[in-house]
């Protein structure tokens, strides 16, 4: 399968990326798998790096939800929990939108590449060919786009004025719901 260009002129675009990120939108995507997953109503998965032990569990269990549902969830699937997450979902049926900080990957993981060609995983990259390896710029700009994507979004663990803290306050004026595992202590 070879990955597919498309642009803000296609009709596969998805329009809530500019309605929501205004002049800051992508004006292009690279993409390999079913691009109808787009469609879908979609759950955004935000894990931090660190979270507490007990709240990781809770995220485990609500990705086992979230695949015997067959809900569709975005991510970058780039943190520990988020990486656990996927492997529970991609042993159900549940489509799956996966959304590296980076360019699209030269080869796909072997977990992967069956669920690519069931038509039930996406890979969607708003990097040129050139950004190789993920930077901490590049994810702070993927988890706005997968935000942007959303229907909803679900964090592991909010942090006060942390990363998820500061993306949470974006999600909401954008009126996503959010749904969080655990707030950190006040």
């Amino acid at each position: 399968m070879d990955p597919v260009l498309f642009d803000s002129s296609d009709p596969r675009f998805p329009l809530k990326i500019r309605e929501r990120m205004g002049t800051i939108a992508p004006t292009k995507f690279s993409a390999l798998g079913n691009l109808n997953l787009l469609s879908l109503p979609k759950t955004a998965l935000f894990g931090s790096a660190i979270s507490p032990g007990d709240i990781i569990l809770g995220a485990y269990d609500q990705a086992a939800r979230w695949r015997d549902a067959r809900r569709c969830v975005i991510s970058g699937f780039h943190s520990p929990v988020e990486k656990e997450c996927l492997r529970i979902l991609l042993r159900g049926s549940s489509p799956i939108i996966l959304c590296p900080a980076r360019a699209l990957p030269k080869r796909i993981s072997s977990d992967c590449q069956k669920p690519i060609v069931e038509g039930r995983l996406l890979i969607l990259s708003a990097f040129s060919e050139t950004d190789n390896r993920p930077t901490k710029k590049f994810a702070t700009r993927r988890n706005e786009i997968v935000a942007a994507l959303a229907d909803e979004a679900w964090f592991v663990y909010i942090t006060p004025g942390g990363k998820s803290d500061c993306l949470r306050q974006k999600i909401e004026k954008w009126n996503v719901p959010i749904n969080t595992i655990a707030r950190h202590p006040q």
